[in-house]
């Protein structure tokens, strides 16, 4: 079976207070290897380096993991401590994080067609709603399509803070490994049962995209291996940090659950990879995304430099970069042959300039203003408590 490609996509909310050298290294690496896969849409980097590009779906289970890990532990640490669930709080965070860039990309993208690096684009609705990932006519409509991403991280953020409140209530390790289990066990099963099914009947569409890369109950390994950790750290902080002293140990293995997973998706559509390739993948990223938040192992021990740039910058350039490489090509169209090296240049510089005008234009200012109400409402709230 031949399909496109699928679009893989960056984890808007993954920030930490402690900007951990590991994690904006993984975030780096992980935003680097989507923009490098989706550079097939302007022609690929050429047979000498599809080693490289063709596994960079992959980044996008890195950015789940890590978003799960990092919201897990926001959402769980007050719960351990008793106090209550502030749903209203939670959601307005995400919205300010998450909405300004994205309809700004949105109306960029429905509103100017040329800019798109394909003619077809879902109904705005779709996106709005963060429903796109369960209605896209991916062979007629793949613009902006990477955002089926968003639309799992979305799902992610309403369902996920009722699950933990409903768990916290009782906590059982046994209720919450039962719980964990069953969810991967579904998930082979669902994936399993939907890939016969569609080669059974052969269906004319990307199936394999509309059924089972984008949907979101298909891609919950990742989130559910970020929000084991961030239970162990939170319930378990005593057994966590005793693991931590063997980080190097647990991304070595790593990295061989990695290499598995590389093995298991040689064939990326086929139903060994689909049935059994994520949940080894993310347990590989798993292990990785630990290591990575103990700041005295071998990934987490140094600031790479720019690593945390692009960190800080990952959301905005998901959103922007496959206009940035549409506008490229278009100028290339015009121009003169050019050197394969300075095309790539070219093609890096756009990218970056187009992301970092997003972030500080748009991205950051609504940060700063959500932070600042937050400290005016704390301290309004502090305020209001007699003495």
């Amino acid at each position: 079976m031949n399909f496109p490609m699928a679009h893989a996509a960056a984890s808007p909310d993954l920030t930490e207070p402690s900007h951990l050298p590991g994690l904006d290294l993984l975030r780096a690496v992980a935003i680097g290897w989507v923009m490098l896969f989706h550079s097939f849409i302007v022609g690929g980097l050429g047979e000498d380096f599809a080693w490289l590009s063709r596994y960079g779906w992959m980044g996008v289970d890195i950015f789940f993991v890590l978003s799960g890990y990092l919201i897990g532990s926001q959402l769980l640490r007050p719960l351990q401590r008793g106090e209550p669930l502030r749903l209203g709080t939670f959601y307005a965070r995400r919205a300010w994080r998450i909405l300004p860039a994205f309809f700004v990309a949105l109306a960029l993208y429905a509103c100017f067609p040329p800019l798109r690096e394909a003619p077809g684009l879902q109904p705005w609705w779709q996106f709005a709603t963060f429903t796109m990932n369960f209605l896209i006519d991916y062979a007629h409509n793949p613009a902006f399509s990477h955002a089926w991403s968003l639309c799992v991280e979305e799902h992610f953020y309403l369902a996920f803070p009722l699950i933990a409140w409903a768990l916290a209530r009782r906590p059982s390790v046994a209720r919450f490994g039962g719980v964990c289990a069953a969810l991967v066990v579904a998930g082979i099963a669902l994936r399993s049962a939907v890939w016969l099914h569609d080669v059974e009947l052969n269906p004319p569409r990307n199936w394999f995209i509309e059924d089972i890369y984008y949907p979101t109950w298909m891609r919950l390994d990742g989130l559910l291996i970020g929000v084991m950790l961030a239970t162990l750290r939170v319930y378990r902080p005593h057994t966590w940090q005793r693991w931590q002293r063997h980080a190097n140990t647990l991304s070595l293995a790593g990295f061989v659950a990695l290499a598995l997973s590389l093995w298991l998706f040689r064939d990326r559509t086929g139903l060994l990879a689909n049935a059994l390739g994520w949940p080894v993948l993310s347990f590989g990223f798993g292990l990785l995304v630990f290591a990575a938040a103990d700041r005295s192992s071998l990934i987490g021990r140094r600031r790479i430099p720019g690593a945390g740039w692009i960190a800080a910058i990952s959301y905005s350039l998901y959103l922007s970069h496959k206009l940035a490489m549409h506008a490229v090509q278009a100028w290339l169209g015009a121009s003169p042959s050019i050197p394969g090296g300075v095309v790539f240049i070219v093609y890096v510089i756009a990218i970056l300039l187009v992301g970092a005008t997003l972030h500080y234009a748009i991205e950051r200012p609504f940060l700063r203003w959500r932070d600042r109400s937050s400290r005016a409402r704390s301290g309004t709230a502090t305020a209001a408590v007699p003495a």
